[in-house]
C-alpha cells in the first residue's frame, strides 16, 4: 500500500475550500497573488498545538510584512476552534476540516504511531504556498513544535527576499 501523496516544491497547491474561525471561507486560491503558510495541526488546546498556534500568532505581523498569510488547519470543529482562539488570543484563521479534505490533499492524513499504537491521524505538517498558487517549500513531518512558525518565517525571508 502507498501512502499519501505529499504536493512537493513545484507541485501546484491542492483546491480546497473550508469555513474559517473568522467567520470566512478559506482555500489557497483565496490568496493567490500573495504567500500562504499553510499549517496542519493534530487538535486544537494540546500542548504542541497551542504552541505553534501561538507562535504563528506572535510572528503574524512579520509574515504579512513579507506579503504573506498564516493559516492553521485541523480537523477540529469551528466551535472548537472558537474556544481555542479566545482562550490562546489567536490571531491566525483556523480552518474547520472534519471530513478531512485538505488533511487528505496535502497528505497530512496518515498513519501515525502514538504510544506504540498505529492509527491514522493528523501528522503536524507546514506548507508554505507562493504568489503563484504552488507549494514553494513544505515540512511534511514537523519533529517539534516549539520554533516551528519562526523557521518558516525565516525560510518565507529567504524566498520572498525580505
Amino acid at each position: 500500500m502507498t501512502g499519501p501523496t505529499i504536493p512537493a516544491p513545484g507541485d501546484p497547491a491542492p483546491a480546497f475550500s473550508l469555513p474559517a474561525s473568522d467567520g470566512r471561507t478559506l482555500g489557497p486560491a483565496d490568496f493567490t497573488g500573495k504567500w500562504l503558510a499553510l499549517y496542519f495541526y493534530p487538535k486544537d488546546n494540546t500542548a504542541g498545538c497551542t504552541t505553534e498556534a501561538v507562535e504563528f500568532s506572535a510572528l503574524l505581523p512579520e509574515f504579512e510584512a513579507l506579503g504573506a498569510a498564516v493559516v492553521g488547519v485541523s480537523k477540529d470543529s469551528l466551535g472548537s476552534h472558537a474556544r481555542f482562539v479566545e482562550k490562546q488570543k489567536l490571531t491566525v484563521p483556523l480552518l474547520a476540516d472534519e471530513g478531512r479534505e485538505a488533511l487528505c490533499a496535502f497528505g497530512a492524513w496518515r498513519e501515525k504511531t502514538l504510544y506504540g499504537k498505529k492509527g491514522m491521524g493528523v501528522v503536524r505538517s507546514t506548507f508554505l504556498i507562493g504568489p503563484d498558487g504552488r507549494v514553494a517549500h513544505a515540512w511534511p513531518k514537523v519533529a517539534k513544535a516549539a520554533g516551528h512558525a519562526a523557521e518558516v518565517l525565516a525560510r518565507l525571508k529567504a524566498l520572498a527576499g525580505g
